[in-house]
């Protein structure tokens, strides 16, 4: 039994009755993985299609004639850009540009927003994004995480077993986007993103249809290769798609300019909270920046671990493990920007010893078209 003191996902005693293995993660009871073992959980989602249960992440509505004013402002993507069925990675920003959390908004409309948080930083983010709100503005928001269940199906037969359970034709989703319509009979969102790497879709229900729709995707997919994957392969199969995860590649100190998510900043869209510090952190250029590495020699980075050059500390490990599908041992780490790029030789610091590693080129593993 799980402790009292633990939170569990709609999907707990599906789990144990798989005889997964259960861990504390951000306050939640949740798979570390399966009896499959995670090396084949793996190698299953990259080359057939592996089954999550993400039902932990918090989820927000935001609407109201002011919320796309409303998210543009307290986020650093340009909210105005999405179009009602698309979603958008974001990050929540404070004052000094670092990360309060990242994130995924999907517009159902100019006042209608979905927003999709951490599990970990659920209530945080709450508090942030009420403490953010003006009287003024005409917003309304609501905390429905208790409501949702959230599937994800990941890997190149995703779609094809995903297909089979709903009459909405999948291949007309595109990356990003998202629509609503029924899974296994029931009411969804069916979004085509994921966290792995590979094509896939997070399906989004009540929480009273969880156990439903898990087994009815489950029992769909067996027979074409469908694992259930917990949260120790969700990390390396992220890890190997140089994902962020946050705590590691993002906190409330790490700005998305340092972690290499640039990309989600949007300056032009006019006025938002860390704006100005984001701004002179490029005019003044970066000091550390986020690199992948692999090793050059036996051994594993863990997340603190060490980084080195020319026999001194330089950055340390944000997140490093084996790579299953990469057959390579990798991480990523910050470390100063003359240090950072490709080919250039680190070494790790690993009980005590010095094992060298070289900077590559992230993403480690990109998907064949």
């Amino acid at each position: 039994m799980q402790p009292a003191s633990l939170k569990v996902t709609p999907l707990n005693s599906e789990h144990r009755l798989l005889g997964a293995k259960m861990v504390e993660f951000g306050g939640w009871d949740m798979p570390i993985n399966y009896p499959t073992g995670v090396i084949e959980e793996h190698l299953a989602t990259r080359t057939k299609a592996g089954l999550f249960d993400v039902s932990h992440m918090g989820e927000f509505w935001v609407e109201g004639a002011d919320a796309l004013k409303f998210l543009n402002r307290i986020t650093s993507n340009d909210v105005s850009r999405l179009t009602i069925g698309a979603a958008q990675y974001t990050i929540l920003t404070n004052e000094k540009g670092g990360a309060v959390d990242d994130l995924l908004i999907y517009c159902f409309g100019t006042e209608k927003y979905l927003l999709v948080v951490n599990a970990a930083t659920t209530e945080k983010d709450w508090s942030w994004i009420n403490f953010q709100l003006d009287k003024n503005e005409q917003v309304s928001l609501k905390n429905a995480s208790s409501e949702f269940c959230q599937i994800a199906i990941q890997g190149p037969k995703a779609e094809e077993i995903l297909q089979k359970l709903t009459p909405s034709d999948l291949s007309e989703i595109k990356y990003y986007h998202f629509i609503e319509s029924e899974v296994a009979g029931y009411q969804s969102i069916i979004s085509r993103t994921g966290y792995t790497g590979e094509d896939g879709f997070e399906v989004y229900s009540s929480e009273k249809a969880a156990p439903a729709l898990w087994n009815a995707i489950l029992d769909t997919g067996r027979s074409s290769g469908l694992t259930p994957c917990g949260l120790a392969a969700r990390n390396t199969l992220r890890l190997e798609a140089a994902m962020s995860l946050y705590g590691h590649e993002l906190t409330d100190d790490i700005t998305p300019l340092e972690a290499n998510l640039g990309w989600v900043v949007k300056f032009d869209k006019g006025d938002f909270i860390g704006r100005q510090a984001l701004i002179e952190l490029k005019e003044n250029g970066l000091k550390t920046k986020l690199v992948g590495f692999e090793m050059a020699e036996p051994g594993i980075a863990r997340d603190g671990y060490r980084v080195f050059a020319d026999n001194k500390p330089i950055g340390v490990v944000s997140s490093g493990s084996p790579a299953p599908f990469l057959k390579k041992n990798i991480g990523l780490a910050f470390v100063p920007v003359e240090f950072s790029g490709p080919g250039q030789e680190v070494y790790i610091e690993i009980r005590n010893k010095l094992v060298k590693a070289n900077i590559v080129k992230t993403p480690f593993y990109k998907r064949p078209k």
